[in-house]
């Protein structure tokens, strides 16, 4: 402000000054002519004490901080030098800068005077330290201790948040609601034969096959159809027997011996009962289909000798299929036998399957981490085929209806897991949960919360966050600063 009338004093004096040289150039005048015609100018004596201007009030307040002599970003809160020997300067609180609102001071005192009628219950740290007095009080930084007003302590844990900043927060909030949590497990699975409908043809003595049936490897036949005519020793030898004994009369009782011996043969029942009309053994045997299905493997072959259980077809049922899954040892607690499952093939797009948890196997495969799961499929109208590769949906979770919350609104510490629940009028409150399954978005809650209830479920880790500093203040408090 000096400086600035010092400027103006000088302008009006070169003013004046041209003013007069011009003046006393055009009609000769002296030099105290000149000056008094300046002097007439402003207004005052030329030599006179300058004007009298306005003092900017003198720096009050305590020491906040000691800055850098020289204007550098240097500061310190104790008294310090530089490395010249120069003594920092001190701020006092009037000269410091703040963006913030200031409280009014007291006379001599420097004391905060609280904002309304209400009673100061004790004074926090300004940054967020466990550290309070019941008195007011700097920190080491000369920053004030905020005072903290009666009804803002209510207790440890409850938060009140006015409605600007929960706007400006961004914090949603949800109703608890009843409903089933559903948590599908998807997993990749291969189509397989049903173990069960797999049959092996064989004959169960030395044979020599005579003739064998126009069927091939992947053809489909029917249960009784003919497979391959052969002769075996044996059960001709049995045959032969067994006719003798009908002869001699008794019928089939009488001839119980040979009756069985050719059934352990697995001699076929349309032999047995051309045996038993005729009374004579047939020369060759005709062995049949034991099932419908599709021929995996042939092996006999025209002319050959044929060996106790040697293979000759085997044969497949696929009306029924099954699909082994692999699933992750993690995901392995949620999955039940029963459990219902959807199969997509990616060679049939559009084609969606439905079946069931057959059977999970008691065992972990030590180099995946999984457990295989069977799923049975129906498959009439064959369009399933084995090594197939399938995507596998298995819908986990119970249908009876528990308490539900959006997932975002589970605060999981590791130590516990938390919901905000709105109490109303800006008044929210810290609640500690058990939570059960997760699915879709949503979190069943065991215990601690009812239906009906409203939870925050966006920003909720704001004010789970002031809640704890809060808690933790409350509970460092003197007991002189308690309410």
């Amino acid at each position: 402000m000096k400086r600035f009338g010092s400027l103006l004093t000088l302008a009006v004096l070169a003013a004046g000054a041209g003013a007069g040289g011009y003046s006393a150039g055009q009609q000769d005048l002296s030099v105290s002519d000149v000056v008094q015609m300046i002097e007439t100018t402003i207004g005052r004596p030329l030599y006179a004490e300058p004007m009298p201007t306005t003092a900017d009030p003198a720096p009050s307040g305590p020491v906040i901080y000691y800055r850098h002599p020289d204007g550098d970003p240097a500061y310190s809160s104790t008294p310090k030098r530089t490395e010249d020997g120069r003594d920092f300067v001190a701020v006092l609180a009037s000269e410091d800068v703040s963006f913030e609102i200031r409280p009014e001071m007291k006379a001599g005192g420097g004391e905060a005077v609280a904002p309304s009628d209400r009673r100061i219950l004790y004074y926090r740290n300004p940054m967020g330290l466990p550290d309070t007095s019941p008195t007011p009080k700097k920190d080491s930084m000369g920053m004030d201790y905020i005072p903290v007003f009666d009804g803002e302590a209510d207790d440890g844990s409850t938060v009140k948040v006015s409605a600007g900043k929960l706007q400006r927060t961004g914090v949603k909030t949800a109703l608890a609601t009843k409903g089933s949590i559903k948590r599908p497990v998807r997993v990749p699975g291969t189509v397989t034969l049903d173990e069960r409908r797999v049959s092996v043809v064989s004959i169960r003595t030395e044979a020599f096959l005579e003739e064998v049936a126009a069927i091939t490897t992947g053809d489909v036949i029917e249960r009784g159809q003919p497979l391959v005519r052969f002769y075996a020793k044996e059960i001709a030898a049995a045959g032969a027997l067994y006719a003798a004994d009908l002869k001699s009369g008794g019928g089939r009782k009488a001839a119980s011996g040979s009756f069985q011996r050719l059934e352990n043969l697995a001699v076929p029942v349309e032999a047995i009962e051309e045996i038993e009309k005729t009374k004579k053994v047939p020369i060759s045997v005709a062995l049949t289909a034991p099932r419908s299905g599709v021929v995996l493997e042939r092996m006999a072959v025209d002319g050959m000798m044929a060996e106790a259980g040697q293979t000759l077809f085997r044969i497949a049922d696929v009306s029924v299929v099954w699909v082994m899954a692999d699933v992750p040892e993690y995901a392995l607690s949620s999955v039940r036998v029963g459990d219902r499952a959807t199969v997509r093939i990616r060679s049939l797009p559009g084609n969606v399957f439905e079946g069931k948890v057959g059977l999970i196997y008691p065992e972990i495969q030590e180099q995946t981490r999984t457990a295989r799961i069977r799923i049975e499929l129906p498959n009439a109208n064959g369009l399933l085929l084995t090594n197939m590769y399938a995507e596998v949906e298995i819908a986990t979770g119970g249908t009876d209806p528990v308490v539900t919350v959006p997932d975002s609104a589970v605060i999981d510490t590791g130590d516990r897991q938390v919901v905000i629940v709105d109490k109303g009028e800006g008044s929210f409150e810290p609640r500690n949960v058990k939570v059960g399954m997760r699915g879709e978005g949503m979190a069943e809650i065991v215990e601690g919360l009812v239906e009906g209830e409203k939870v925050v479920v966006s920003a909720n880790f704001l004010i789970d966050a002031e809640s704890n500093l809060k808690a933790a203040l409350s509970a460092l408090t003197p007991a002189e600063a308690q309410p």
